[in-house]
């Protein structure tokens, strides 16, 4: 198929600098042995396909990537980060098998994905729940409690210390000072989109710009992808910023308190992110597993501030050795053995009422 032979002519461009995921180990050093392999009966692919985009769902598609490898062998996925809007890119001009997106397709992409797929739907399927993390580095306070007002109030550059009143109101007891230096992605990403959608739903009073990739004020200094913020924040005294729970763990970073729409300061974690998507709408229709966030969720003990990332895959239209592999591969990434090994990356698994859509839609792809 003129896909495949495309694919083929420009792998080696389209991945220069990718992870060769299947002789790299994670950089979670808390990652799944070889041992959890898939036990299941999978339909093995060989062969090697590409994809890219999302820099959120890495360490899970390195994980992902080894165990699968181990159970399939002479099975390899070169997957390159290069962040949700490269990889929607690559993947509608037919440079890569399938993308990683932090955020559904739009009408616009959906269009040219479906021309991608030979006139067949590009199907938005949520594989990895990715908390984002409000991270920081200040001294003055073993834990920091943050309302959407106040957290966008920062990233506004409304409030610009550390011993501001709003902050100071929130964090009784606390002793912060000095000047506050907000971090955000510079490149387009999906979860600046995730992150620019919560401040606009929860914080429209502060928070005036709507949501999008590409960070849309200049308040603060830009950081590239999710490892160029994480290891900026560490660096950078008095820093805030925005990265997914799995970065954050593995860098040691701070993680705040945020306030849900139930009043509660909620801490980040794989089972407190997994309540808030456990609320979310499936607004796709067909075999389109599109969520709806509710970032204000009311829901006790759900942290608001979380993102899914989708694998953005043909339902029909690839070359067979591809569309084989990337069946096989995602049957894994969304079969038990595969979602369990996300809390232990920093991630969460995808609630039941969310999956069971997800594997049915995988079933579809042909």
């Amino acid at each position: 198929m003129k896909n495949g032979s495309r694919l083929a002519t420009l792998g080696g461009v389209v991945v220069a600098g990718a992870l060769a995921l299947s002789a790299c180990g994670s950089d979670n050093n808390s990652g799944s042995s070889a041992s959890e392999a898939p036990k299941g009966n999978i339909d093995c692919a060989k062969g090697t396909v590409n994809a890219a985009g999302s820099s959120a769902q890495k360490n899970a598609i390195e994980e992902w990537t080894k165990l699968f490898s181990a159970k399939c062998a002479g099975a390899n996925l070169n997957y390159n980060p290069a962040g949700s809007g490269a990889g929607i890119q690559s993947f509608n001009s037919g440079q890569v098998s399938f993308a990683g997106s932090d955020s559904a397709l739009k009408p616009a992409e959906a269009t040219a994905a479906q021309k991608r797929c030979q006139g067949n739907p590009a199907l938005n399927l949520p594989m990895v729940v990715g908390p984002i993390a409000v991270v920081y580095n200040v001294d003055g306070a073993d834990s920091l409690k943050l309302s959407p007002e106040t957290l966008a109030g920062i990233f506004a550059g409304k409030i610009k210390t550390w011993n501001d009143p709003a902050i100071a109101k929130e964090n009784s007891g606390a002793k912060l000072s000095g000047p506050i230096k907000p971090i955000y992605r510079a490149d387009e990403s999906g979860t600046t989109e995730n992150f620019t959608k919560y401040l606009k739903a929860t914080a429209p009073g502060a928070w005036t710009w709507e949501p999008a990739k590409k960070w849309p004020n200049g308040v603060g200094q830009g950081a590239t992808k999710s490892d160029g913020v994480s290891a900026q924040v560490k660096s950078t005294k008095g820093s805030i910023s925005y990265v997914e729970l799995s970065f954050a763990t593995n860098n040691s970073l701070k993680t705040a308190d945020i306030k849900n729409g139930a009043g509660e300061y909620t801490k980040l974690s794989p089972d407190t992110a997994s309540k808030a998507v456990a609320g979310a709408k499936v607004v796709g229709t067909g075999n389109d597993v599109a969520l709806k966030i509710d970032y204000a969720t009311k829901e006790p003990g759900a942290y608001p501030i979380v993102l899914v990332t989708y694998e953005i895959a043909c339902q029909k239209g690839l070359a067979a050795d591809q569309s084989k592999f990337v069946k096989s591969f995602l049957t894994y990434t969304s079969s038990p053995d595969g979602q369990k090994i996300l809390t232990n990356l920093g991630y969460a698994p995808l609630p039941d009422s969310v999956l069971t859509k997800v594997q049915t839609s995988v079933k579809a792809l042909s």
